[in-house]
């Protein structure tokens, strides 16, 4: 079993988007999936058209990965489940703050699924606490979207000095560029200084698109209602370049 999440510092990157893009295209090639949806807006989960219980269960999230599989729901999709958000989890934070060894619990409990999934994604809220170095200690890769913007490239900045200065191995980061419009100067340049400075991004960029912004009117992801279109190719040419850094991951 791997565990990949989708994490960025910075809200509006696309870090949703792609956990339910890439969600689908795993299950699509074979992977049993689970997709847990750690944010408590719980996008993700209202594009799988996937409702939590009514019942607030965040304190028990860290508990046992029981407590876990008492959420799974199926999704419309062969080989993909997941687990919803509920608003209860905008408390994570605080929940962790009073448990031992709290940055490691959320690695343990998933390895209770590892029977079950060959795969799990997380979806992640735009947080650097306790709940992100769970995350950080949990995932064997990190996929980080960045917009080509100057506030991007500084957020990303952020996070690879806090991995630094907090011991955590920064192969793990896995960059890509999001939301790309190329006809942008500033896009372009930030693009060819980033990829300067650091070496491991995606050969893949997300584009700017309004078939992606629409996946909220369609509940679904790109493939179902625009199969031929420029954005769900990239999201199908990103998995195919997650595949082997997956497969090698440790």
């Amino acid at each position: 079993m791997r565990v990949i999440s989708c994490y960025s510092m910075k809200g509006g990157v696309g870090k949703t988007a792609t956990a339910v893009n890439i969600a689908y295209w795993a299950a699509k090639s074979g992977l049993k999936t689970l997709l847990i949806d750690m944010d408590p807006q719980g996008a993700s989960s209202f594009y799988f058209r996937v409702k939590p219980t009514k019942k607030s269960w965040g304190k028990r999230f860290f508990e046992a990965y029981k407590a876990l599989v008492q959420h799974i729901k199926a999704s419309d999709y062969e080989n993909l489940d997941v687990i919803p958000a509920h608003l209860s989890f905008r408390n994570f934070d605080s929940t962790l703050g009073s448990l031992t060894k709290r940055t490691d619990r959320l690695r343990k409990i998933l390895k209770g699924l590892s029977k079950e999934y060959k795969l799990i994604i997380l979806d992640c809220p735009p947080t650097i606490g306790y709940l992100a170095e769970s995350v950080f200690n949990a995932s064997n890769l990190i996929f980080v979207p960045v917009i080509p913007t100057t506030l991007s490239e500084r957020t990303f900045e952020q996070l690879n000095s806090f991995f630094k200065q907090n011991d955590y191995p920064r192969k793990k980061l896995v960059p890509f560029f999001s939301m790309v419009q190329y006809q942008k100067s500033l896009h372009k340049k930030t693009m060819t200084k980033m990829q300067g400075d650091y070496k491991n991004f995606l050969s893949t960029h997300i584009p700017f698109s309004t078939d992606i912004e629409n996946m909220g009117e369609h509940r679904s992801p790109v493939d179902i209602y625009a199969g031929k279109r420029p954005a769900n190719k990239a999201y199908f040419d990103l998995w195919k370049e997650m595949i082997p850094l997956i497969r090698r991951a440790k």
